[in-house]
């Protein structure tokens, strides 16, 4: 019998059944979504600065042209976003599917693959950050030991729009951490609710 949220258990012991699981459902389900808009919009913008940015310096009457391609950590990043701006779109609809549906996931395939592909994308999207930051460093610092220019000084245009794009990456990064925090809760909660049910069947 339950009363007023009380339980009793087989000890007759009064428990207390707290927060309603459809509310938890819905505020997780509310902040998946929201992160996963956010990741998107991020990173297509990352995408759209570093793989735009280009600037064309005149040296000793000779004009060079610096691009995002003369920078193999700067085409990492951009392709990384962009797969991760694709992936994210996708998860975007299944969840506004999901929400409009009303219907709870409970295919634990489905959540280990969802689990699986956010952390991929968290791990390839660090490493993309990684090295790009890595290489915006040489090229603002330079490297004397290496002989290696600082490129900023010449191409100034070129390096403050990479570094809002990093910026962009960064933040989209740190997004796309708590969104792997919360499908692993999904997915581990899917597991215990699994557990749960076949443990009362005695």
């Amino acid at each position: 019998m339950n009363y007023l949220g009380v339980g009793i258990s087989p000890g007759n012991v009064p428990v207390y059944h707290g927060t309603n699981p459809m509310v938890i459902e819905r505020r997780v389900r509310i902040a998946e979504l929201l992160l996963r808009c956010l990741i998107c919009v991020l990173s297509v913008l990352t995408a759209i600065l570093v793989g735009t940015d280009s600037q064309v310096k005149e040296i000793f009457s000779i004009q060079k042209k610096a691009r995002f391609t003369d920078m193999k950590a700067l085409v990492f990043l951009v392709v990384a976003n962009g797969v991760a701006a694709a992936y994210s779109l996708v998860q975007v609809v299944r969840c506004v599917v999901s929400m409009v549906k009303g219907s709870v996931l409970v295919n634990k395939p489905l959540a280990w693959t969802i689990f699986s592909g956010d952390q991929a994308m968290a791990y390839l999207n660090v490493a993309a950050v990684g090295a790009a930051a890595q290489s915006a460093v040489f090229a603002k610092l330079g490297q004397t030991e290496l002989q290696w220019m600082k490129i900023c000084n010449m191409y100034g245009k070129f390096c403050n729009q990479v570094g809002e794009g990093i910026s962009m990456a960064v933040l989209a990064s740190v997004c796309m951490v708590l969104l792997s925090g919360i499908s692993a809760f999904t997915l581990f909660r899917l597991c215990g609710v699994k557990k749960a049910k076949g443990n009362s069947g005695w």
